[in-house]
């Protein structure tokens, strides 16, 4: 098992032993509404994306509506058997803590209508339930990011090892070039010396000419 798989069960098994969604008080439209938190190990903007990334697999498209995701007309068995719009917030824990995720989520029968523990006691329940099962979806969209990072990261170190080599062949042959250039050099050399001494001996029998 290599170590990006290592990691991903360990942060699994880490999470589901400390985790557990909580009920608390948003205010929503001018009004406190119960929502059901979360905190998960991740980036906010790694959070957010795969709870959307589920949700549009699911054929669920989010809108927009201050400041969280809504999807309408959701079917959950595992939530409830009516079909519910669920809202969510996802907020980094804190500046110093960036790599934590606060997931808020509201749970609507439509039209406004949100549940609570009073209104819809097992749906809010259950609620809690399915927000605790994103660990390992919001883990397995990050494990699939870190791969692709890593298939990124190695077609990018494959593209500068495929250049070296055209670099060094590059220099081979430049090498071949030089080392030709010096092999002519080197007997280009060795024919000026004779013809510089052909030229001192001419010199020196004119010059004996003139002693004479």
């Amino acid at each position: 098992m290599n170590k990006i798989s290592l990691l991903f069960v360990a942060v699994l098994f880490a999470f589901a032993g400390i985790a557990q969604s909580r009920t608390t008080t948003v205010e929503f439209q001018k009004i406190n509404r119960q929502a059901i938190i979360n905190e998960f190990p991740f980036a906010e903007k790694t959070t957010r994306n795969a709870i959307d990334d589920k949700f549009e697999k699911m054929g669920y498209k989010g809108k927009d509506v201050k400041g969280y995701v809504v999807y309408r007309g959701v079917s959950l068995a595992n939530i409830g058997p009516d079909s519910y719009d669920l809202y969510f917030m996802v907020d980094r824990k804190s500046k110093k803590e960036k790599d934590i995720a606060v997931v808020t989520m509201l749970i609507s029968k439509g039209f406004d209508s949100f549940l609570s523990d009073s209104t819809g006691t097992n749906v809010m329940n259950n609620g809690k339930r399915y927000l605790d099962s994103l660990i390992s979806v919001i883990a397995a969209y990050d494990l699939e990011l870190q791969i692709k990072d890593q298939e990124d990261a190695l077609k990018s170190n494959e593209k500068k090892a495929a250049n070296l080599i055209g670099d060094g062949e590059d220099l081979q042959k430049e090498k071949q070039k030089i080392e030709r250039k010096i092999e002519e050099n080197i007997k280009n050399q060795a024919s000026q010396k004779l013809e510089v001494e052909k030229q001192k001996q001419i010199l020196d029998v004119l010059k004996a000419k003139r002693k004479s």
